[in-house]
């Protein structure tokens, strides 16, 4: 059994993490640590698990295997090396960092205390990335040409949304660095790094962060890569276009299905998808079960980090942000 600690229940998909780590069954939740105390102790009480008021205190315990990190972006860095020099293996919300900087200390601090680390990026295991990337390997588009990823709601307006997370410090970036993490790695899956990213950022609601934004990611082949989030967009579907010097693929858009059209068959097709991965976090626990390593996942959330630092850069300094100029 591996015993877990919660570190912190800030973001809002704590919760459904917790639910996961209690419905997998070789995991189960060992204490909690909050750095709002209230909050900490209230979660402890309703799991029935210590609350324990001091991190330090927490990575001492020799009865915690691991962790789960929920804490604010803002502290990730302190928070998980601190949790990968006390042995703990670590599973972690997204972004890792807000910075490149950050991130390879993070990951340089799991790598030198042989911990597994695995972070969330759900949408790389379900079945329509699956089925999207056989498309792509078997030649039906071609060259890839662009790929537009489109992930928006309307919690900046509706309010359901958590007040924190329109706290520039914390966040370190509104609906693009939240929501927008999840098109912003399909992207990089579809088409890899790209050279230079351009963003634009709007300010809708007049919060410090932004709540409505797209960046644009730029190739050396000519292709072209667009994402786009937001937190001010009522009814507006999750979205996938890829285009090709040989067809087009679409996902989501009002029907929820995934159609593809190649110079190979003439007409539109729908692509019937298979079953999905296990989820991130029953991936991790088999990276501790079998000591594997989760390659792709650190390799693609770190350069998550980086497409999202290059993207605020972006729209603070007016230009396109080259990859190369982040140290």
């Amino acid at each position: 059994m591996i015993r877990i600690g919660m570190l912190s229940y800030w973001h809002v998909h704590a919760e459904d993490y917790t639910r996961q780590v209690l419905g997998n069954p070789d995991t189960e939740i060992a204490a909690i640590w909050d750095e709002d105390a209230a909050r900490g102790a209230a979660k402890a009480d309703k799991y029935g698990v210590p609350f324990i008021a001091s991190l330090d205190d927490l990575l001492a315990r020799e009865d915690i295997d691991a962790v789960v990190v929920d804490a604010p972006t803002n502290i990730h860095r302190e928070v998980m090396v601190k949790a990968a020099r006390a042995g703990k293996h670590i599973f972690t919300e997204k972004v890792v960092a807000p910075t490149y900087a950050e991130v390879r200390d993070i990951v340089s601090a799991v790598k030198e205390a042989g911990v597994k680390l695995t972070v969330s990026l759900p949408w790389l295991y379900k079945n329509m990335t699956k089925a999207i990337q056989e498309v792509v390997n078997g030649g039906a588009l071609g060259q890839l040409t662009l790929a537009r990823v489109r992930l928006s709601h309307n919690g900046g307006i509706a309010n359901w949304l958590p007040e924190h997370f329109y706290s520039l410090e914390q966040c370190a970036g509104g609906a693009l660095i939240d929501l927008g993490c999840h098109p912003m790695y399909l992207v990089r899956r579809f088409l890899g790094m790209p050279e230079s990213v351009s963003a634009t950022f709007g300010y809708v609601t007049g919060r410090e962060v932004e709540d409505n934004a797209v960046s644009i990611l730029k190739y050396a082949s000519g292709a072209v890569g667009i994402v786009e989030a937001g937190f001010v967009n009522s009814h507006s579907p999750f979205s996938i276009e890829l285009h090709g010097t040989e067809g087009t693929l679409l996902y989501g858009f009002s029907d929820g299905k995934l159609h593809v059209r190649s110079n190979r068959d003439g007409g539109w097709s729908q692509i019937e998808l298979p079953s999905e991965d296990p989820s991130a976090l029953d991936q991790w626990v088999q990276h501790v079960q079998n000591d594997t390593e989760a390659t792709d996942n650190i390799e693609i959330a770190v350069d998550l980090t980086r497409l999202m630092e290059a993207s605020n850069l972006s729209n603070r300094s007016g230009r396109a942000i080259e990859i190369s100029e982040l140290q």
